[in-house]
């Protein structure tokens, strides 16, 4: 009976792994066609304003957000689809945000950098260089004052370890032990810098200076990351947070999507090493045929399916309304 018992729990166990983590390829995945989507609505001049890829950083908002509960809250950043994908957004809401008609998630006034999706827990991406960190910081206070275990995880990335604000509200967290992740997306640059040339020191020392335990983590990795978020998560639950990540990670795309030549700050030789040697879906997608999780022609099968739900989700937005002039002053508020 025991022997049983415990066959059946392994068994269990396995296809749980292995619903996970396909789960956790899709969503990669989706990230990926989603930003691809994207990035030809700029090209083509059909979506107004700039928008910042996420193509290449995959695993840490997949990571992340697979170890956290939809009642969990995130906060994001200008570089923010993947993070609004990854914590629950569907494409085609996103893509009318993108595109300014009114069934986006914030009925298209957003835009790019300010998608907002709270029935999932995301309390929005920001413009502003660090602008989410009092949000984040705020909403895990929330969480402690009212007894609640939700975890908020801010996102930001290494050049908004410069800003005043990460470093108030680092030093509150840290004094009332928040439940919260400070997790710094370092991609290597700050804009066109390289954050060696910015960033004096190392990034976690900064957290570290609070008492904060902070880790670095493999940003390519996706198992890596949600190992480790899985664990802190916890232990923010029971009341040890906060904690702090830097993961090293790698955007493929320009700053934004009009920084096309880039070989003034960076070599076409270094983008292709991380492309061709460390890509985060690439590599998963290895780990998965290898211990015969999912075959090569279900993983394209899957990739295609997700494709053809990208390209009908822009068709319907491109079709969709724009919001009456009349909602102008709408969700306009004084103090």
């Amino acid at each position: 009976m025991s022997t049983s018992k415990t066959k059946n729990s392994t068994q269990a166990s396995a296809k749980h792994n292995a619903e996970d983590f396909l789960r956790m390829y899709r969503q990669m995945v989706r990230i990926r066609t989603f930003e691809d989507n994207a990035n030809q609505l700029y090209l083509s001049a059909k979506m107004p304003g700039l928008t910042h890829m996420y193509s290449g950083e995959e695993a840490v908002a997949v990571g992340i957000c697979e170890a956290l509960k939809v009642t969990d809250k995130i906060t994001s950043t200008h570089r923010g689809h993947g993070h609004c994908v990854a914590k629950g957004a569907e494409f085609k809401e996103m893509f009318c945000e993108l595109l300014g008609k009114e069934e986006g998630y914030c009925r298209g006034k957003g835009g790019s950098m300010h998608i907002a999706d709270q029935s999932n827990g995301n309390l929005g991406a920001n413009a502003i260089v660090g602008g989410s960190m009092g949000i984040a910081t705020g909403a895990a206070f929330t969480a402690k004052l009212l007894g609640r275990d939700d975890v908020t995880v801010c996102f930001f990335g290494d050049g908004a370890t410069a800003q005043g604000l990460m470093y108030e509200v680092m030093n509150m967290a840290a004094l009332w032990n928040l439940p919260i992740i400070y997790a710094c997306e370092n991609n290597g640059y700050s804009e066109y810098t390289k954050t060696a040339e910015i960033a004096a020191g190392s990034i976690t020392g900064r957290a570290e200076a609070f008492g904060i335990e902070a880790h670095t983590v493999d940003g390519q990795d996706v198992l890596a990351v949600n190992s480790l978020t899985e664990q802190l998560v916890e232990r923010c639950r029971k009341g040890e947070g906060p904690f702090f990540m830097e993961l090293m990670t790698y955007r493929y795309h320009g700053h934004h999507v009009g920084d096309i030549n880039r070989e003034y700050y960076r070599s076409k030789d270094e983008e292709k090493d991380w492309r061709d040697n460390k890509d985060p879906i690439t590599k998963f997608a290895r780990h998965l045929t290898s211990e015969g999780i999912a075959t090569e022609e279900e993983l394209k099968a899957m990739q295609a399916e997700i494709k053809a739900d990208a390209t009908a989700a822009v068709e319907y937005a491109l079709k969709a309304k724009y919001p009456d002039a009349s909602e102008v002053d709408m969700h306009v508020y004084a103090a």
